[in-house]
């Protein structure tokens, strides 16, 4: 048996038109409903006929929702919930896919005191975005961490895990706060990163003549890839996640330094064994099949 029959998807992105087409390839018989803020990206849904119906309010759209699952950025949460609180059915639940809890949390239930909010994180994407750029295979294989605040029904938490289960992706449970620590070292952290590597090469194209770009080599470009990820949505990561970002961003900088101090004193032992330990990281997440073993990343070279 189905969990859900009649899906409203808030936000037609990269997530919410993946999950739209994964809902029409493996749940056919799903009802979805979609809505966007942005009336080019719902006349873009209707063209490519991304759902059943594309409605032109938030609230029209979740009139008949058993499952309504917000996909807009983790600061636009709150409005996106509260524009849907007059006509939310009394039974429906309510998830989202944002990459930070606590400041979700907070904001929905204070726009949707009464309702059933029982938030999820697909851990998945590209750095492309907008409704043409989702695709049903997205989930396959991915993680999606379930994370229902305190004393949230239980049943509830199964319909949505079975969900995302029929979309292809493992399930797995966690307390809210945990999962913002855990992601802000996994996810949010290696992004500022590359924002900043980018942005530093960016200040010296100047001086290098253009030879950043010219000559960038493997590892500078794979940065660019995750610096090319939605600029809003981002934004609003960092600032909806800032402590557990400055707490990791905090111990990342004390690592560098000691790094920085084995350079700078020839302590090659002590750079070797970070870089054996490092390299077992790797080994494991290919082991666990959350990256490809093939040479260059399973890069075509044709």
């Amino acid at each position: 048996m189905l969990p859900f029959a009649r899906v409203t998807i808030l936000g037609l992105g990269l997530i919410g038109s993946s999950i739209a087409r994964g809902i029409r390839q493996h749940m056919p018989s799903v009802r979805v409903t979609g809505y966007d803020a942005d009336p080019s990206v719902r006349a873009t849904a209707v063209a490519i006929d991304l759902c059943d119906d594309v409605a032109d309010s938030a609230g029209t759209s979740v009139i008949d929702a058993d499952l309504v699952i917000l996909c807009v950025p983790v600061g636009a949460m709150g409005a996106a919930a509260a524009d849907i609180a007059a006509d939310l059915p009394a039974d429906a639940i309510v998830s989202d896919v944002g990459s930070s809890k606590g400041s979700v949390i907070e904001a929905v239930r204070a726009a949707l005191p009464d309702a059933t909010f029982i938030p999820a994180h697909p851990v998945a994407g590209t750095e492309n975005s907008g409704p043409t750029a989702g695709f049903a295979s997205l989930f396959h294989h991915r993680w999606c961490i379930i994370t229902p605040p305190e004393g949230s029904d239980s049943l509830a938490v199964e319909r949505v895990s079975e969900f995302w289960r029929r979309l292809g992706a493992t399930v797995d449970t966690m307390e809210p706060g945990h999962h913002d620590r855990v992601l802000a070292v996994t996810s949010h952290l290696p992004h500022l990163i590359a924002y900043t590597i980018v942005g530093t090469a960016s200040d010296l194209e100047e001086v290098t003549q253009s030879e950043v770009i010219k000559y960038s080599a493997g590892g500078f470009r794979d940065f660019t890839r995750i610096a090319a990820s939605d600029p809003t949505m981002w934004r609003d990561i960092f600032l909806s996640n800032r402590e557990a970002v400055l707490d990791m961003l905090q111990r990342f900088t004390e690592d560098l330094t000691a790094l920085q101090r084995a350079i700078r004193w020839g302590k090659g032992d002590e750079l070797f064994e970070l870089f054996s330990r490092t390299r077992a990281i790797r080994r494991s997440i290919i082991d666990q099949g959350q990256d490809d073993a093939r040479p260059d990343f399973g890069r075509s070279h044709e």
